[in-house]
């Protein structure tokens, strides 16, 4: 059985607080639009498919629980709503694509039914609530594309190295990046799978080895300055990392230090691949310089788990995402739909949409 970042039945949310992984697994109740934007700020619950599955059903549980006279009123609290949750994390673009859609349906609903607030408001629900078999549906899809085009192009037994977290822990389940590492140890096609421990929250040796160490896969965790050290010694097969906003052009934001392992891959021959679902491809940006950047608290960098590990007085920088450069996605972009070239992938979802 996978982790469950996510726990939903009968109109009642939980979420995994990850910031107490992987001492403790505490699961926090979500009643209300604030408390999820609360556990997306606080990075509770992080990864972009996730973030936006928490967000819709923050929506989702205080619009059961609560009683409106008109179906405009419904359509105004969700439009509301999500323009608050918008404001907790400004890089992934899943969330807001949510957002778009959602408050345009609850607008749609509303002039269907003026007179049925009840009608709008389990229409929307339900359609909320759908985001999860789709986000699983999705993800086994990226696995298989990414496991196969993976062990056609290098090989087995393949040695693959991920970033970050982008597994059950940040979707709903299976994972992205993570998910292509599973599937090609289902199909007993990996010899062991690399990860950094992605400074400074740490999410890779907190969360994906966590991960590795549950499914049982084989795992070796890494700091994240020995990248270039390890394609150099251990004949990496290929770099598998998520993406929280791809441009059109094919630049892709994901987690810090993303960029630096694309160089090295680049500079060692190792195919570098992103694996996102498409609903964190935003068309409406036309390079990775419009992607906005988060930027941290110093105090995530200058400290570890409360203890203060930096000198006093020092200044910080900390930016949460880098952009990689489209030219450096050299395997491709695997989506739900397939893998493309970043040149291309604008133009072949264009196409799976029409």
């Amino acid at each position: 059985m996978s982790l469950e970042a996510i726990r939903y039945k009968n109109g009642r949310l939980d979420v995994l607080d990850q910031l107490q992984l992987p001492l403790k697994s505490v699961y926090d109740h979500v009643a209300t639009v604030q408390d999820g934007w609360e556990a997306i700020r606080r990075m509770k619950v992080r990864g972009a498919p996730a973030i936006a599955i928490v967000g819709a059903l923050s929506v989702a549980v205080e619009l059961q629980e609560r009683n409106f006279a008109t179906a405009e009123s419904v359509s105004q609290f969700v439009s509301t709503s999500f323009d608050h949750l918008r404001t907790s994390r400004p890089t992934a673009v899943n969330l807001f694509n949510a957002a778009d859609y959602f408050t345009s349906k609850a607008a749609s609903l509303a002039k269907d039914h003026p007179e049925d607030p009840e009608k709008v408001k389990s229409a929307l629900v339900e359609e909320i609530e759908a985001m999860m078999d789709k986000d699983l549906k999705d993800n086994k899809s990226i696995g298989e594309h990414g496991s196969s085009a993976i062990a056609t192009r290098t090989h087995a037994p393949t040695r693959v190295l991920t970033h970050c977290n982008t597994g059950s822990l940040a979707t709903f389940g299976f994972g992205t990046a993570l998910g292509v590492i599973r599937a090609l140890h289902e199909k007993r096609l990996l010899e062991r799978a690399y990860c950094t421990e992605t400074r400074p929250y740490n999410q890779g040796s907190r969360l994906t080895a966590y991960e590795l160490v549950y499914d049982q896969i084989p795992a070796t965790l890494i700091a994240d300055s020995m990248v270039s050290a390890l394609m150099q010694s251990k004949s990496i097969s290929a770099v598998v990392v998520g993406a929280d906003r791809i441009a059109s052009n094919g630049d892709t934001a994901n987690k810090i230090g993303t960029y630096q392992l694309a160089i090295a891959a680049s500079y060692h021959n190792v195919p570098f691949y992103v694996a996102a679902p498409s609903t964190s491809v935003d068309l409406n940006l036309k390079s990775g310089a419009d992607i906005p950047i988060e930027e941290r608290p110093p105090d995530e960098l200058l400290s570890i788990q409360g203890i203060r590990i930096a000198a006093p007085g020092i200044h910080c920088w900390n930016p949460a995402f880098d952009v990689t450069p489209a030219r450096l996605i050299t395997g491709g972009i695997i989506t739900e739909h397939g893998i493309f070239e970043p040149s291309q992938l604008a133009e072949k979802l264009k196409s799976v949409g029409d």
